[in-house]
């Protein structure tokens, strides 16, 4: 059924697809997206504007109710100072120290300091210190009742550590280094020493960090430091099992650093070095003995100055001269052969005899002292030579030794430097500073941090918001009630023909019996959109339908026949609503014969057809209403009738039944070359129209688009549409006139 139409030919130029020539008539197809979205949003909200409301002031009153019932909160705030290094306690030239990089990350640095004041660890240590598992005042200060916590002990520390790090508050800004560590509980004294407790410890595990951080480098030299004692005791065991079995003896310290000669303190080295010096101090005896016996043996007796210089001859030759002194003073006194000349006479000899003797045995001595160390030069001599000969046997068994010796010394230096490693890795991790300092303690706080009634009713407030904002736009999505002409391709995905508004009277063929009212005009609009709807131009058949009964489909049927017959075409007008008919309505009176009596028989419609009005509109009505109206729509006959028909009328016009719950419909615009799909505006539906779209499209229908019928643009939601105030320009003369 694609004839043309005789009286308005297609247009040149580049064929469009009825989206398209709508897109291009209507302003909202133009629009900026945004204004649009922005005039849904609005729309939306003024439709549903009690329902957000109520969300919002529901909102509102529980924030406030469980304001008033909520047991008061305090909060108690400690703040530390976190610095990014430590002061060096050992000084920068300990070698232990470690000294903190020199591009260190600051920011990363900090962020890691916070995320261990939130750690489990830290709450534990906490948790530890105040022996919050067993304190009941804890439990009670976080409203849990008394015997509430049950299990054993290690269930009630974790219930501990929980409510310790859900009820802790840390607060660090950008432009500082003060941390703020709160805590939060319904008793003031026991918030204080929390957050107290948790700067303490936090120092605490800070300063044991950094000296388990160390532990590696301790374990690990001390492994070594096991190692290397391992070597040098295996080292000295194998340097004296060798000693021993050559028969070395040490008499020094070997491994002292300026000793050349690992063997030099054997006991037959230092016996050469003793016997050495020993026959040379010997070797020297005797050449001054030598020499004195020299001097004393060829000499007159008394005149050797050894003899003389002997102390017991200078003795009795004082003694003699005395003696001789006093002789000769006694020969001038006395006669010869007196007494007192001979006593003293005899006292000279006698002292001479004795000088002579004492003479005597200082040369006797000389020359045995010369005898004596030329024998003890002698007996040196030969022990000197064997133990010359005892070290240079030992030099060969040296050899061994000295290896081992330097094995064993290299041992132990490796055992001391790791030792003296030990002790400098243990000092500096036992005597690290901390570079976390308390800057002020927490106070008990003396008024509630919580509940703040004016942030609760605010967040209420934020919460009620949201929640009618997620509200207003499910039930919008959800809504398939078209409101807006916007709806048209939103919801349904149609084009927008045109948009018929309510009729103030309640009569709409009151309405369009002048030219100049907003309805006729909004029908001379739909004329217009339809008569370039397709390539070819107006459709010679169209099925006009709807998705429910008293949409207005068959009004729009009546508008369309009689706009084309104004414009010079010759429409006819069939109502194929045979269950119930309401063309009929439009006319003097009802015909007695129409649709029925042409599907069951082969009459000429020429007798059936009636003028509707003066403006040259035939009807078609429907005739008897049949038992099964679906068999004589679906028929054969029906297709042919409408091929006849077409050849005579311009255009055809067909007033279907709905869609919904009936067949005609979908069968009548398979037949036909286009179909109108009327919807009412604000009409609740609940699935209907989208149900009924699928149902018509099954037949693979040319649905030319929707006209929106009933359309009040005065509604609250309405009124953020593109076609409200649509008929702001009214005609001169009027009861609105507006300047052109």
């Amino acid at each position: 059924m694609n004839a043309e139409s005789p009286s308005l030919p297609a247009p040149d130029g580049p064929q469009l697809t009825p989206r398209q020539r709508y897109s291009a008539a209507y302003v909202s197809a133009g629009e900026n997206p945004i204004s649009a979205n922005i005039r849904h949003a609005l729309s939306a909200l003024r439709r549903h504007f009690w329902m957000a409301l109520a969300i919002v002031g529901a909102a509102v009153a529980i924030a406030l109710v469980s304001t008033m019932l909520d047991t008061p909160r305090y909060t108690a705030t400690t703040s530390v100072q976190i610095n990014d290094q430590s002061d060096e306690v050992l000084g920068k030239d300990f070698e232990g120290s470690i000294a903190p990089p020199s591009d260190w990350d600051v920011d990363r640095f900090l962020n890691t300091q916070l995320d261990i004041l939130r750690s489990r660890g830290l709450a534990e240590r906490v948790a530890d210190a105040l022996d919050l598992a067993n304190n009941e005042r804890f439990f009670a200060s976080m409203e849990i009742p008394p015997g509430a916590v049950t299990g054993d002990a290690r269930q009630k520390r974790d219930t501990a550590i929980a409510l310790l790090r859900g009820n802790m508050q840390i607060d660090l800004p950008r432009s500082t280094r003060i941390a703020a560590i709160g805590f939060t509980s319904t008793d003031p004294g026991m918030s204080a020493s929390v957050a107290d407790a948790f700067a303490a410890e936090f120092i605490q595990a800070n300063l044991q960090r950094r000296f388990d951080s160390t532990s590696y480098a301790r374990n690990f030299v001390a492994e070594q430091l096991e190692e290397a004692r391992g070597s040098l005791e295996q080292s000295e065991r194998e340097l004296n099992d060798y000693a021993k079995s050559v028969g070395l003896i040490r008499t020094r310290d070997t491994f002292a650093p300026s000793s050349r000669d690992v063997a030099a303190g054997t006991m037959t080295s230092s016996s050469l070095l003793q016997l050495n010096d020993a026959a040379i101090a010997a070797r020297a005896d005797r050449i001054a003995a030598q020499s004195r016996w020299e001097a004393v043996r060829g000499a007159p007796l008394m005149s050797s100055r050894v003899v003389i210089e002997n102390p017991t001859v200078q003795s009795l030759m004082t003694r003699k001269a005395e003696l001789e002194s006093q002789l000769q003073s006694a020969r001038e006194r006395y006669l010869p052969g007196h007494p007192a000349v001979a006593r003293l006479e005899s006292d000279v000899s006698t002292t001479t005899a004795q000088l002579n003797r004492t003479a005597a045995q200082v040369r006797d001595s000389i020359r045995a002292e010369y005898t004596a160390a030329q024998a003890s030069e002698a007996r040196l001599d030969t022990q000197v030579r064997q133990a010359r000969g005892d070290t240079l046997a030992e030099q060969d068994q040296s050899v061994r030794y000295n290896v081992l010796a330097r094995e064993a010394d290299t041992a132990r230096s490796i055992y001391d430097g790791l030792l003296q490693r030990y002790r400098e890795l243990n000092a500096s991790a036992g005597i690290a500073s901390s570079n976390i300092s308390i800057i002020d303690k927490a106070e008990t706080p003396t008024s509630p941090s919580s509940p703040n009634l004016p942030r609760n009713l605010a967040l209420g407030l934020l919460i009620g918001l949201a929640a009618a904002a997620i509200a207003v736009f499910l039930r919008d999505q959800l809504d398939d009630v078209i409101h807006t002409p916007e709806d048209v391709e939103d919801k349904l995905g149609l084009s927008l023909l045109g948009v018929v508004p309510r009729s103030e009277d309640g009569d709409p063929l009151e309405a369009m019996a002048s030219p100049k009212t907003p309805i006729a005009e909004a029908y001379n609009s739909l004329r217009g959109a339809l008569l370039y709807s397709t390539p070819r131009g107006l459709p010679r058949i169209m099925v006009v339908t709807s998705a429910q009964a008293h949409e207005g489909k068959s009004t729009t049927s009546y508008a369309l026949a009689e706009g084309f017959a104004r414009i010079g075409m010759k429409p006819l007008l069939i109502d194929a609503d045979l269950r119930r008919p309401a063309l009929h309505k439009f006319a003097d009176h009802r015909p007695e014969r129409g649709l029925t009596d042409l599907l069951i028989s082969q009459d000429d419609p020429a007798g059936v057809i009636v003028p509707l009005s003066e403006g040259g509109v035939d009807l078609l009505a429907s005739g008897p209403l049949p038992p099964s109206p679906s068999e004589l729509l679906s028929s054969p006959r029906m297709a042919q009738l409408l091929e006849q028909l077409s050849e005579t009328y311009d255009v055809i016009v067909v007033d279907s039944p709905p869609v919904l719950g009936l067949a005609d419909a979908p069968m009548l615009a398979a037949i036909a070359d286009g179909t109108v799909f009327v919807v009412e505006a604000e009409r609740g539906r609940s699935g209907a129209l989208k149900a009924a779209l699928r149902r018509l499209r099954t037949m693979e229908p040319v649905i030319l688009g929707a006209v929106l019928t009933k359309f009040d643009p005065t509604r609250s939601g309405n009124r953020y549409s593109a076609y409200y105030g649509y008929d702001y320009y009214q005609y001169a003369g009027g009861e609105q006139g507006a300047s052109a």
